[in-house]
Formats: structure tokens, C-alpha cells, sequence
């Protein structure tokens, strides 16, 4: 693989991608990469369609960028391009959090007087995940709900309040 810089205002979105990048997400990206570089490269085509790095080239454009770094794909055919560029948004997403280490290292960060708003997570989110209960009121895989005094139990329910 070899990277290239581009110019932005060659690069072709893909008219149906399905994945969407609000302004807030597009200006998240625009923080990251420029504190952060740029460093997870565009992914075209052999006629500079993105195939993977939307929201970067926004990013990008919204910083006044004239060239990002970007690798071409010109191994895949047209019906595995498309299948790629859904691929690679749903296979970030399938992925979880350790949430003990999450809290851990955001702990880190922050007590190394790191600015963690460049990461991602909105001040509730942070918030939940550095109070030791990111879950949001869900209990852990061993752990059993509270239950109210009144509870009965009816076949095929776990709990009829």
C-alpha cells in the first residue's frame, strides 16, 4: 500500500453512501485532526471515489486543507466497493467498550491535564463512564436488578409489577 496526498477538490463522495456525518461529528473530526494529525488515511478508488473517509474529507475541507493523505483500492470491484463502504461503518460499530479500562485510561487522560472533549464522548457520556456506572442504570452480567416489594412472578414473565 502506498499513500498518496490529494488534493481534496478531486476527491468524489460516493452519492449512496448511507452513513451520515452531523456538523457536530464533522467539527469532532476537524478537533482530532488537528490536534491528532492526520492520521488515518482517505480510501479511494482509481478515479478518486471515497470509499471509506467521508467525514474526514469534511474535516478536512472545513480546515482549509488542500491535500489529505489517501490509499487506493483499485483491487476491488465495483460490487465489492460498495459492499465495503457498508462493511467498514458497521463493523466499527459492532464493537464494545471494556468499560473498566475505558474508565481507566479517560481517568488517565484527564489527570494528565489532557483536554478529553478531543475524543468523542459528550460530558454525560464522560461522566457516566468516570462515576464507575457508564451503563446507564443497566446492571453488570452477574449482577440482578433490584426488585420491587410488590413483584410477582407469572409463567413466561420474569417480573409482573
Amino acid at each position: 500500500m502506498q499513500i498518496e496526498h490529494l488534493h481534496v477538490s478531486t476527491l468524489i463522495p460516493y452519492a449512496n453512501n448511507a452513513r451520515e456525518h452531523s456538523e457536530e461529528q464533522v467539527d469532532q473530526i476537524a478537533a482530532s485532526i488537528d490536534k491528532f494529525k492526520f492520521n488515518n488515511p482517505v480510501l479511494v478508488d482509481k478515479t478518486h471515489g471515497i470509499v471509506a473517509g467521508h467525514g474526514r474529507v469534511l474535516a478536512a475541507k472545513k480546515l482549509g486543507l488542500e491535500t489529505v493523505p489517501c490509499i487506493r483500492l483499485d483491487h476491488l470491484s465495483e460490487v465489492e466497493k460498495k459492499a465495503y463502504i457498508i462493511a467498514d461503518n458497521k463493523l466499527a460499530l459492532n464493537a464494545g467498550w471494556d468499560e473498566e479500562l475505558l474508565s481507566l485510561e479517560l481517568k488517565g487522560l484527564e489527570e494528565d491535564g489532557f483536554d478529553t472533549s478531543l475524543i468523542g464522548f459528550d460530558e454525560k457520556e464522560m461522566a457516566q463512564i468516570l462515576s464507575g456506572n457508564p451503563k446507564d442504570g443497566l446492571t453488570g452480567d452477574d449482577e440482578l436488578p433490584e426488585v420491587s416489594e410488590n413483584a410477582q412472578t407469572k409463567e413466561g414473565n420474569l417480573y409482573e409489577l
